[in-house]
């Protein structure tokens, strides 16, 4: 349910409510129920065979069917216990791209699995997830037990680090009339959930958990690599955006109006206004006196209800609409006419298609332009972490008839 918050019905925290104690309903009941089959058939551990087969197993022969029968009978309950932990297992793969989407959001794994919409995106995400269990599985040689504590160790540890959010979160909020109510019960629930790692951290090391705290020291290890590489990143875009503060502006009085009818380049940016106008004087000076209107698209990442409050919402607005207007302006002063659009979505990608879509309708002979990055030295971690939506992007744009074109703009180590 926490991971996706973002396709619940609204109103999404009802929906969420009401999901969860529903599932909270329907696990205790059947947990419940499978403990008191335990109790009154006295079940006991049995070799190679699970408490269940054990409790079914002496539930059907309470019957005093036939032999045969009774074991086909269990097999068939087997079968089906089998069957739901399979559904159960593929949850995870609903939910694995969302994580990923999320997780890509922070810089923690490429970008490009942030855009859900893009079919490959969601395939990818399940084919890494998929890879990911076979290569555990292969490593462990099938180890239930090991499978078990690697399972163990991971949920506690999701639980505790989730926890502990929340606690920072209501810590540092301290703003409605339950907030501190909110908070000793979310210290409460980190404090049981660490307890419980821990322990099982110590009682089960020898018997797989080293083998989980390997993986996971691995798999931080990786994230951590591509979040440096993405500060890195954004830390050369910022010397670009510090290179170009220093253009100087003209006037902006009696601005010129965007003629629909001429010439005009489109703009896809972002938050680097470095970029922007990297692309803005580079259309100029390939193209010198060509286009007549210049329009700036930008689209947010943005979702209220999954990531942040409506105040985080409103500044990034804010934040938004100066660097268009950034734009506009500078392009008023040089005497051109410009205009922008804005739009705020879950999903990028869709968001400058649809309002692509919205430009070309005002301005027919638009060219759409864009950025990628380039390096001097270009491998196959750069390939992977970046330029992603900018193909993904050009190639939308291609099956609908528009036009596009991609830049390059350098970053020097």
């Amino acid at each position: 349910v926490s991971n996706n918050v973002n396709v619940l019905a609204e109103p999404r925290v009802h929906t969420g409510k009401v999901t969860m104690l529903y599932m909270a309903l329907s696990l205790a009941f059947t947990a419940g129920g499978i403990i008191l089959l335990y109790l009154l058939w006295g079940a006991s551990s049995v070799e190679g065979q699970t408490l269940n087969a054990v409790a079914f197993g002496a539930i059907i022969d309470s019957f005093g069917w036939d032999a045969r029968v009774g074991g086909a009978a269990l097999l068939v309950v087997l079968a089906l216990e089998a069957g739901l932990l399979f559904v159960a297992a593929n949850t995870g793969f609903l939910g694995g791209p969302a994580v990923l989407s999320n997780m890509a959001a922070d810089s923690w794994v490429p970008h490009q699995f942030r855009y859900l919409s893009t079919r490959l995106v969601t395939q990818n995400g399940i084919l890494v997830m998929g890879l990911g269990a076979l290569v555990i599985l292969v490593w462990t040689g099938g180890s239930v037990s090991t499978l078990v504590v690697l399972y163990s160790l991971s949920v506690f540890l999701t639980f505790a680090v989730s926890l502990f959010g929340l606690c920072l979160y209501w810590a540092r909020l301290r703003a409605g009339r339950n907030w501190l109510g909110r908070l000793a019960l979310s210290a409460a629930g980190f404090l049981v959930c660490a307890g419980i790692l821990l322990m099982l951290l110590v009682e089960k090391f020898l018997d797989g958990g080293w083998l989980t705290v390997l993986i996971i020291a691995a798999i931080i290890a990786v994230c951590v690599t591509i979040r440096n590489h993405y500060d890195w990143a954004k830390a050369q875009l910022k010397k670009i955006d510090a290179d170009f503060s220093g253009i100087p502006f003209g006037s902006v009085a009696n601005p010129p109006k965007p003629d629909p009818n001429r010439p005009t380049a489109a703009f896809l940016v972002g938050s680097s206004r470095g970029g922007g106008l990297h692309a803005l004087l580079w259309v100029q000076r390939m193209f010198p006196d060509h286009f007549k209107n210049f329009i700036f698209v930008n689209a947010r990442t943005v979702d209220a209800q999954s990531f942040g409050g409506r105040e985080d919402l409103e500044a990034m607005k804010v934040e938004a609409n100066a660097s268009l207007s950034y734009f506009v302006n500078f392009c008023n002063s040089k005497g051109w006419a410009a205009k922008s659009y804005l739009s705020f979505g879950t999903d990028p990608i869709d968001e400058f298609t649809r309002l692509a879509e919205r430009v070309l309708g005002e301005f027919p002979n638009a060219i759409f332009f864009t950025s990628k990055l380039i390096f001097d030295e270009d491998n196959w971690l750069t390939q992977i972490l970046h330029n992603q939506a900018a193909m993904a992007l050009q190639r939308r744009f291609h099956l609908r008839g528009m036009q596009m074109v991609i830049l390059p703009m350098k970053l020097s180590v």
